[in-house]
């Protein structure tokens, strides 16, 4: 799929050339013949062009990327209110979009936490992010109003738990959870449909639109945007490539 949609761009990118010069309908039939006939002969400059257009395509994604960071980097870290984790005073900061009901979450959710502690210097900034549907929403929508009614330690405990559920999100699932940490379940299910837990939701769905976000999870390493899930190998590199370059 992907050569196919590179092939049709530099089609696309060919045809444009010519598409101004002042050529006739039988010379543009002749030409583009002549240029088919030359590419079935000779593949292998096919396949250097779409290399090519590839990495530039790449290239310019990154470049994207960097810009969409660069001018959202103060509501990413500085939104007062998401949960702040690991070292305070951490010097690379990683931000992290995540649904509740995300598989790829769970399983970026242990190597994140191995990755925070191991380091012992990163700070970690939780973004609630539901995309999944309504189970996804009411997950955040309890952990939000946890952390409104019980603190941040609450806050903690209330999400490893949520993104390790993989019972349904119900009213007796979440009443079940906050008995399990000695949390007023009432009080947090009061406040779940409170506009402040509606304004911290709508904010950052705000901020992910604006970063063109559309899956989870989505990480922000320092300054580079990264897109979906990473292994704990990659996360080590690419903090260790922020250090580098900061």
């Amino acid at each position: 799929m992907r050569l196919t949609s590179t092939f049709s761009a530099l089609m696309m990118t060919v045809s444009s050339v010519f598409a101004q010069d002042a050529m006739t309908d039988a010379e543009r039939t002749e030409f583009r013949a002549e240029v088919r006939a030359y590419l079935l002969e000779n593949p292998e400059v096919l396949m250097e062009a779409i290399a090519v257009l590839e990495e530039r395509q790449a290239q310019a994604e990154l470049l994207r990327d960097d810009q969409l960071v660069a001018t959202n980097m103060n509501a990413l870290v500085d939104d007062g209110f998401s949960y702040v984790g690991g070292n305070p005073d951490g010097d690379i900061t990683i931000i992290e979009f995540t649904d509740y009901r995300c598989g790829f979450c769970r399983r970026a959710h242990p190597e994140v936490a191995e990755l925070i502690e191991t380091d012992g210097n990163i700070r970690i900034i939780t973004k609630e992010f539901p995309i999944l549907g309504e189970q996804s929403v009411i997950a955040s929508q309890f952990a939000v109003a946890t952390k409104i009614v019980a603190g941040d330690v609450a806050y903690k405990q209330v999400s490893d738990a949520l993104i390790n559920m993989r019972s349904d999100v119900t009213p007796a699932s979440l009443s079940a959870l906050a008995s399990a940490f000695d949390l007023d379940g009432d009080a947090i299910m009061a406040e779940m449909d409170s506009p402040a837990v509606r304004e911290v939701l709508a904010t950052n769905r705000a901020l992910g639109d604006r970063m063109q976000i559309t899956g989870t999870p989505t990480f922000v390493f320092g300054d580079q945007l990264v897109r979906g899930y990473v292994d704990l190998a990659q996360m080590r590199k690419i903090v260790a490539e922020e250090r580098e370059d900061g």
